[in-house]
């Protein structure tokens, strides 16, 4: 099949308009607890004069455990059997969950020990971690099946990352509402206050898939639970749900087209997670010449103005997807994010500060491609994997995803709390850092994310599932067992 020959997507295949926008209200609210989660970290810092290195591991700890506990959710998921579907119950109560501990998590009590804060925020974080799984990870999965067709599905994901993107038109402002003294008398008072509203909006929005969205694989998934119950004795079902565990994580991790994704996603995602404070304190110690609130007003410029450009990018890919296959779109789309990154060493001039808006809107094709690309691709390995397990293992799949990104982005953060060590950064100084300091974080800020973006091109080139490949996968597997009449 050449580019010109596209299928076209069958009526029933199609997901109203409506029903993308709420799966895509899932995805700000993600994308909202993720963005506040990692970018309010540096009050820890700035606000409470925590040592970059314990903030790093504050941001890194957490989400080691996240990142275990998402299998152990997907499977689950996967292997649960109820009135209301095998994701909606999850997704209802964890958004509840992650809000309220969200909330709590930053009422942060003054004039204690750095150990004090270090304990006390990495039990919280666990808390709200494990929230955060049981919405998220069910969330993902039900995305997989929400339509089966090979290009819907590159529209439902370009809807909800267009959707999602909304987090980060006003993420890169946290820094500035919580610093600004006529809201509040300092960063840690900001900080209680901010997260009170997000766990508000991560309650009120984060139900709304639950409530409204239903689950197109529910009964052919639990007819085959049905099936696998009558096998095994009561008495053993918990060594055989274990077995069933290690046995499903185990093949997933086996498949080389799930395998090239997951690398991808790693190194492009967390190559920027990296760094990805650099570019605050490149803003604020070099640009700003250590003033942080103009710093922080020049970083919330140019985030909002890569958050509005990706908007326009997801579009861009989408259309691209639809046209020269995803592979080839993300090919392109992380390209141009390289542009973006190496144009840092040249916009990122004190002369000159307002430059700092130039890359931006290049840079809004690494993650705006990626997000937009691979979660329909990782739905494709679903149906191509069906093949031979004969289980719909979305939940799985979509977990152990999110899990090699986790553990990536829990070495990330905590290797870039001791990379930022490294430069000889001081907060004591303020805006008289050293030239070393500021030309190493520079130096990282635009070289890293280049060089992992480079490797994810090579991963993904060879990506096997083709427009073509996937309608013969999906040939099969109606023929087997039956097209889904309808959502449930």
């Amino acid at each position: 099949m050449n580019p010109s020959t596209h299928s076209k997507t069958a009526p029933e295949d199609r997901i109203s308009l409506p029903q993308r926008i709420i799966y895509g209200l899932g995805g700000l609210i993600n994308n909202l607890l993720a963005a506040a989660s990692g970018g309010m970290m540096i009050v820890l810092n700035l606000g409470l004069g925590m040592n970059p290195a314990l903030v790093g591991l504050l941001g890194s700890l957490p989400r080691l455990t996240d990142a275990l506990t998402d299998p152990i959710m997907g499977f689950i998921s996967d292997n649960t059997k109820s009135r209301w579907g095998r994701r909606r119950p999850y997704i209802f109560v964890g958004a509840i969950a992650a809000g309220l501990i969200f909330a709590l998590l930053w009422q942060l009590p003054r004039g204690q020990s750095d150990t004090f804060y270090f304990v006390y925020f990495l039990i919280g974080s666990i808390l709200f971690f494990a929230g955060y799984t049981v919405f998220a990870t069910p969330w993902v999965a039900l995305g997989y099946e929400l339509t089966a067709d090979y290009h819907e599905r590159t529209r439902l994901m370009g809807t909800q990352n267009f959707i999602s993107q909304l987090a980060y038109v006003v993420s890169p402002w946290f820094l500035w509402i919580m610093t600004y003294e006529k809201f509040f008398k300092d960063q840690v008072a900001g900080a209680a206050a901010l997260a009170i509203i997000i766990g508000v909006v991560t309650i009120g929005i984060g139900i709304l898939p639950a409530i409204f969205l239903k689950e197109r694989f529910k009964k052919i998934a639990q007819s085959e639970i049905d099936k696998k119950a009558k096998k095994r004795s009561a008495s053993r079902a918990l060594w055989n749900n274990l077995k069933k565990f290690f046995k499903g994580f185990a093949t997933t991790v086996k498949s080389g087209p799930f395998l090239k994704l997951c690398l991808a996603t790693f190194l492009v995602f967390n190559g920027f997670i990296l760094v990805s404070s650099f570019q605050f304190y490149v803003i604020i110690y070099y640009v700003a010449g250590g003033d942080q609130n103009l710093g922080a007003q020049y970083a919330g410029y140019a985030g909002t103005i890569g958050a509005v450009s990706t908007f326009i990018v997801i579009t861009i890919v989408t259309w691209i997807g639809t046209r020269i296959g995803k592979r080839k779109a993300f090919l392109v789309s992380t390209a141009i994010s390289m542009v973006g990154y190496a144009l840092k060493w040249i916009c990122y001039n004190p002369d000159y500060p307002w430059l700092v808006i130039v890359p931006a809107p290049l840079l809004a094709f690494s993650l705006g491609g990626l997000f937009t690309l691979m979660p329909s691709m990782v739905a494709d390995v679903v149906d191509y994997d069906e093949l031979t397990t004969h289980q719909r293992r979305e939940g799985m799949f979509g977990s152990i995803f999110w899990w090699v990104v986790k553990l990536g982005m829990s070495a990330a953060l905590a290797g870039g709390g001791f990379l930022l060590n490294a430069t000889g950064f001081d907060v004591a100084l303020e805006g008289n850092q050293t030239d070393t300091a500021i030309t190493l974080m520079r130096l990282f800020d635009a070289g890293v994310p280049i060089i992992t973006s480079a490797i994810a091109i090579w991963a993904v080139a060879t990506f096997p599932i083709t427009e073509e490949k996937a309608r013969e996968v999906r040939e099969v597997l109606e023929q087997r067992r039956g097209k889904p009449n309808s959502a449930t």
